[in-house]
């Protein structure tokens, strides 16, 4: 039998998503991998959340009825923003002669409701700090932006980060090697950010608006830093399930499993139970081509499954998934759920006869996740097809967003452990650079961070629910009083972003009403220090 695989996430942020001892995505070291194990394939590399969620979408709209877009909601309607473009610079931090090429950056405006600087004050300057993705995917999935923006009269802008999406300063060639993708780092996607913000004030006549900077997983990370590094461009943040505590050893390597697994258990001992069963088994029946026939046809398939490896995944994704979303409403962020998905699933596990096969009750769970709606026939478990150049999050997971992931005998996944020294080489191999794994916390800080932020920081609101297994690496405790934790015992993965609906409980309501409340002061105060200023 093979060796236990890394944890499924191995390259995600948050996403935003995680670090274990993951294998190489290169093609040499798949060889390397598939060798030493005849057979097997090499345990897949993980997309980031929102990608993995498009590509899966992708693939059933080829094959299905296309009833609903990816971005949540039919797509058909009209956008609620328009789309621009900013000529951005590629190197802020050098003089060297590629430094000031010039590309093509995306971002999104809604100005319906903004208050324009004619006789008065301007409104202020709502962004969200892109993600590792198409920006569009995430305008659409922060409607708490476009729910607020009446009451503030606030313009809206969505930048897409450098390197997704639209935004490819090498165009189709950006992924191509080392050489190009060096200049996808998070510092400078923050002076991107900075840049165009500043540019953006100045040619709309608002440059005494204040600025206010949102982010969810990475792009949560990503305001947060953007707070502490340009104080003078943003007057505040906020950063939904932001895990910036989630590098070197400031956070335990196991929490994230350890909180997904406690998510299941809490609901149902036995559906834990079940599917901490369900590898062993998986594995045991795959060793086989007969036993993948069987497997491909018990999970309805499209197409006969080569690795068990392949199921896993799917499986895996499926559990971990649904825990990080596991909203109180029903949602379709990364697929069409019901309220309370993990609760579902384990309704479906437990009302299975005690002697039905182990790996059809994990199944018939998963489908949940995958197939709610029904409208889908067969599963693409082993698709290819990656439309949307997913090798961005894989290069900065081998660069600077080292996360480490364990995964303890206590979860209900398979345990495996993290190895600095291998990730390092995996990487090596992958892209011919080596990590530098404790470079955020150099850059950004984290270690004693209650202590430090309250000497300096200031106006940042660290929201977190813990039924989202990334809260471990988050911020869950006050550090001063401007900057402060909202955290929610059954909130989930940026839920406080997502637009209000009739169904929400009251302490989803509550944490908005606090956010609202905050940004509010923070405006008026700004406005009280500009006019002691000027008057």
């Amino acid at each position: 039998m093979a060796s236990t695989p890394p944890p499924l996430l191995a390259f995600l942020p948050l996403l935003l998503l995680l670090a274990a001892s993951s294998p190489s995505t290169s093609t040499a070291a798949a060889a390397r991998s598939s060798n030493s194990n005849p057979g097997r394939a090499p345990f897949p590399a993980v997309t980031p959340l929102h990608l993995q969620a498009l590509r899966q979408q992708r693939a059933r709209l080829r094959g299905a009825d296309a009833k609903y877009a990816a971005a949540g909601g039919g797509g058909t309607a009209a956008k609620p923003f328009t789309a621009h473009y900013f000529p951005q610079e590629l190197d802020h931090f050098t003089f060297t002669p590629n430094a000031s090429m010039v590309f093509s950056q995306k971002y999104l405006v809604n100005d319906t409701f903004w208050r324009r600087p004619t006789g008065g004050a301007a409104g202020p300057l709502f962004v969200y700090t892109g993600n590792e993705g198409d920006i569009e995917w995430f305008a659409t999935n922060t409607g708490f932006m476009f729910d607020i923006a009446p009451k503030f009269g606030a313009l809206l802008v969505f930048i897409e980060h450098r390197f997704y999406g639209e935004s490819k300063p090498f165009g189709n060639d950006s992924y191509k090697s080392a050489e190009t993708l060096g200049y996808l780092t998070s510092t400078q996607a923050l002076a991107d950010f900075a840049i165009l913000i500043r540019s953006l004030k100045q040619n709309l006549s608002a440059e005494a608006a204040p600025v206010i900077v949102f982010g969810g997983s990475y792009g949560g990370m990503l305001a947060s830093w953007f707070r502490l590094k340009y104080p003078h461009v943003a007057i505040g943040a906020v950063a939904s399930s932001a895990p910036i505590l989630q590098f070197d050893y400031i956070t335990p390597w196991s929490s994230f499993y350890d909180a997904v697994s406690q998510d299941f258990k809490s609901e149902s001992l036995n559906c834990f139970s079940v599917i901490k069963a369900t590898w062993d088994v998986l594995d045991e029946r795959g060793a086989s081509d007969k036993g993948l026939l069987e497997l491909s046809k018990l999970f309805r398939a499209c197409k006969t499954v080569k690795y068990d490896y392949s199921i896993r995944n799917w499986l895996w994704t499926a559990f971990t998934y649904t825990a990080m979303v596991d909203y109180p409403t029903p949602a379709n962020f990364l697929e069409n759920l019901p309220a309370y998905p993990v609760k579902e699933m384990c309704k479906i596990i437990d009302g299975f006869p005690a002697n039905t096969d182990i790996l059809e009750k994990a199944f018939a769970a998963a489908n949940l996740y995958y197939n709610y709606t029904g409208n889908l026939t067969c599963n693409p478990i082993e698709d290819e097809d990656d439309p949307h150049g997913l090798g961005g999050w894989q290069w900065q997971a081998c660069t600077e967003m080292i996360m480490p992931m364990t995964v303890s005998n206590e979860s209900m996944f398979p345990p495996s452990g993290f190895n600095y020294d291998d990730r390092s080489d995996e990487c090596l191999e992958s892209w011919g650079v080596r990590p530098r794994p404790h470079w955020i916390t150099t850059e950004y800080g984290g270690y004693k961070i209650d202590k430090m932020l309250k000497k300096f920081g200031s106006n940042i609101i660290f929201s977190n629910g813990m039924r989202d297994p990334w809260s471990r690496g988050g911020v869950l405790k006050n550090i001063s009083s401007s900057i402060i934790a909202l955290v929610t015992e059954k909130g989930a993965h940026h839920l406080d972003f997502r637009s209000e609906t009739k169904g929400d409980p009251d302490w989803v309501i509550e944490q908005r009403r606090q956010e609202v409340e905050t940004i509010q002061g923070w405006i008026d105060q700004y406005h009280q220090d500009m006019a002691e200023i000027y008057y």
